[in-house]
């Protein structure tokens, strides 16, 4: 009877173990995604409400990189390639997205920055990559991002010699849109 016991409480502990780590493979994607968004780990930007008031004498050079999935029908690009900014200053520059296909399409952007260890000081105001985009067929929208980079990116030894940052973009296609099911729903509820 001992042994039947201990079989039990090893074979409870085995399951328990089984259903934490199924657990964990669920949530590694959502808790890996705040942990760059906090860290800035692997280039990911951060989000901010406002620059901040300190505006440093020293500049960098911003490049914007624009890149679409070829199964997305867009033509995405950056307005200008690049800009020299002040660190602390706010700046914006401009994509333009337009659909170059016959039919409405959604699109999601991605985003990070390079090197990876600016993620953590490149902070953006605004920005189209919070959300999908549709465009209708031939549509062309200009889609701003609003940024600053951190002053105490000055502070940190593996940041302050950094010169220039890429800030890279890349559209891919979005099989069910939020915006678009979210009014199918309102239309069949209402039929």
């Amino acid at each position: 009877m001992g042994a039947d016991k201990r079989n039990l409480r090893v074979a409870a502990l085995a399951l328990g173990v089984s259903f934490g780590m199924l657990g964990l493979a669920y949530a590694s994607v959502p808790l890996y995604k705040l942990f760059c968004q906090v860290t800035g780990y692997g280039g990911t930007t951060q989000r901010a409400d406002a620059a901040p008031s300190e505006i440093r004498a020293e500049t960098v050079s911003v490049k914007f990189d624009a890149n679409t999935a070829a199964s997305l029908g867009w033509s995405f690009h950056a307005e200008q390639p690049s800009m020299t900014v002040r660190i602390g200053e706010q700046n914006m520059a401009h994509y333009r997205a337009v659909n170059t296909s016959d039919r409405p399409l959604t699109g999601s952007a991605v985003f990070n920055v390079t090197p990876v260890s600016a993620g953590a000081y490149f902070n953006k105001i605004q920005c189209f990559c919070f959300t999908e985009q549709t465009l209708q067929p031939g549509e062309s929208v200009d889609m701003p991002v609003v940024f600053f980079i951190d002053p105490t990116v000055l502070d940190d030894p593996d940041t302050r010699a950094i010169k220039e940052i890429t800030l890279s973009y890349t559209f891919y296609p979005v099989d069910k849109p939020k915006n678009l099911s979210a009014a199918s729903d309102a239309a069949d509820t209402v039929n």
